[in-house]
């Protein structure tokens, strides 16, 4: 393949090169605490926890840009994530998913997209889909070594029944929307003209007296009100998946005021809301200091997938943006805060995926998984805590034959042992490679001028990149996937095309079922919710269970009716 034209680097490239390294500008040294000016949290309790299992606070943000925290270069102000990414371990080698469901599929299940058949968009609020049930998840395994385990935030993993709701895979307790999209203070969701319904749950009810209150600052108070009222003597998994910083760009006046002078109306907004999850995060750090559990906790803080770039989110200097497999999808803000590292206050570039959290946390738990469960993640606790060389040295970003075909791809172009129309993407040491239509694939400088986009976003635009199908890059040489060098390296291409093939031969179908007009909030009392009955989940279990025994398995007659299915192609 030709190397991709650019027109041309803009002034904001040149004038940035000096940050355009992994060293990135020192993030502050502003402690966390309470709101309150001044007030400090008491000592921790005089009982030692240190023996028990360690606490594990799991903190993930929505579409969150990779250049939207401040020990990035960024513009928004996030003292306390600066101030625990500092004291802690930097995972700037750190990979998700592209969107939303998959990212929190393959945290809860330690899976590949591909072995859950959920390789394809998101679970939408009318599908009859969730995670599937055969899956045992994170907040499972954890519960059978003895953590009391709570979430509070974005689920959007499925409700088409109760057999799908987070109550039922794993958590004690839930406070948060099911769906994907909501409104931060009213908590509606409309899923298309017309189809709207009120998303706000509480264990399995919906939790009408909670609306009028902003998202983020509910989701810290529900996750402080936990840590009080629970022992640290027993271990606690607790779940925080912010709503922010997703849209609809909401935000509390006075977390505005403090960016009323950048000119960018929708970066202002985003701004804004990034400070305000800014804050819950110190909230929540202080709540674990005030209630005796911190000195036995492990921190994690990751995002679900890239910055959303024209709504103010940003992947700067990182190509493309959500929903894409170029490096501003898919790699991630991440790091570790916990006295229990061996090895603190460091960058670490070891590689690490999403997947990981599910082996690493219930190791770390003294719990164990073995081969048998087919995980595609790996313990990587030795990794963060100690430095060492990390287990993992390939991540498959997905295969998603569903996806719309490049139109310049085909078997021929592939070697003649993969499709190149078909979008795909993996890493394999320092080489990646993508197939297909890889999605949006600009560079999109950070938004801080009103007239945004403008002549110097133009300058960071592709001259011609439709007509490929095939890109490789060396990420580590190249993290900003600005030479390709499929034309240089096809040894490379054909390799990493075989392993692309390997993969797909262990793919189950892709399951994305067409929506159920029964899922209307209308028919819910007005709000989003299981809308199959339990006589009519017996029912289906039964006939799963039937199947099962004989023979038919995932592929049964049943999810042909339901579901649209694929079937990964012969390799």
């Amino acid at each position: 393949m030709a190397v991709s034209a650019l027109t041309g680097f803009s002034l904001v490239s040149l004038l940035s090169f000096g940050y355009l390294s992994w060293d990135w500008v020192k993030p502050g040294h502003q402690a966390d605490g309470p709101r309150a000016s001044g007030d400090k949290p008491p000592p921790s309790p005089s009982q030692s926890v240190s023996s028990s299992p360690p606490h594990i606070i799991f903190i993930l943000t929505d579409d969150q840009g990779y250049h939207d925290v401040g020990y990035h270069g960024s513009d928004i102000q996030t003292p306390t994530l600066d101030r625990l990414a500092a004291e802690g371990v930097k995972l700037e080698n750190y990979y998700i998913q592209p969107i939303c469901t998959p990212s929190r599929s393959q945290l809860l299940t330690g899976r590949y997209q591909i072995h859950t058949g959920l390789q394809h968009s998101i679970i939408r609020p009318r599908q009859p889909s969730c995670l599937p049930l055969d899956q045992v998840t994170l907040p499972q395994k954890l519960q059978e070594v003895g953590y009391s385990t709570h979430m509070v935030g974005k689920w959007h993993l499925g409700f088409y029944k109760k057999a799908c709701l987070p109550t039922r895979r794993g958590f004690d307790t839930f406070l948060g929307s099911l769906t994907g999209n909501v409104d931060y203070y009213t908590y509606d969701n409309c899923d298309g003209p017309g189809v709207c319904g009120y998303d706000l749950h509480e264990g399995e009810n919906v939790a009408w007296e909670q609306s009028g209150q902003y998202s983020t600052l509910l989701y810290a108070q529900r996750a402080s009100q936990i840590l009080a009222s629970h022992s640290p003597h027993q271990p606690l998994f607790l779940y925080v998946a912010f709503q922010a910083v997703h849209t609809p760009l909401q935000s509390p006046r006075e977390y505005l005021y403090r960016y009323r002078t950048m000119g960018n109306v929708a970066r202002r907004k985003y701004a804004a809301m990034v400070t305000c999850m800014d804050e819950a995060v110190r909230n929540i750090t202080w709540a674990l200091k005030r209630y005796g559990y911190y000195d036995n906790s492990v921190i994690i803080f990751s995002t679900d997938n890239g910055g959303q770039t024209f709504s103010g989110g940003s992947n700067w200097p990182l190509r493309g943006r959500k929903g894409t497999y170029w490096e501003g999808g898919v790699r991630g803000i991440g790091f570790v805060h916990s006295p229990l590292l061996k090895r603190k206050r460091r960058t670490s570039r070891a590689l690490v995926h999403i997947t990981d959290w599910y082996p690493t946390l219930v190791t770390l738990a003294g719990g164990s998984v073995s081969e048998a469960e087919g995980l595609d993640g790996y313990n990587v606790w030795p990794a963060i805590s100690e430095g060492q060389v990390s287990p993992r040295m390939e991540i498959l970003h997905n295969i998603d034959p569903l996806y719309n075909h490049a139109k310049h791809g085909s078997l021929e172009g592939g070697f003649g042992i993969w499709n190149t129309a078909v979008q795909a993407s993996i890493r394999v040491g320092e080489w990646k490679l993508l197939t297909g239509d890889p999605g949006y694939s600009d560079w999109i400088p950070p938004q801080t001028l009103a007239n945004f986009p403008g002549s110097w976003w133009n300058l960071e635009r592709l001259a011609d990149g439709t007509r490929q199908s095939v890109w490789l890059f060396n990420i580590s040489a190249d993290p900003y996937e600005r030479e390709d060098l499929a034309a240089q390296r096809p040894d490379v291409v054909r390799s990493l095309l075989a392993r692309l093939v390997y993969y797909n031969r262990t793919a189950i179908p892709v399951r994305y079922p067409a929506e159920n007009p029964r899922a209307h909030p209308d028919f819910n009392g007005g709000a989003w919710g299981p809308w199959v009955s339990e006589e009519e989940e017996e029912e289906e279990e039964e006939e799963e269970e039937e199947e099962a025994r004989e023979g038919r398995g995932r592929g049964s007659r049943r999810g042909r009716k339901k579901c649209k299915i694929w079937v990964p192609f012969p390799s």
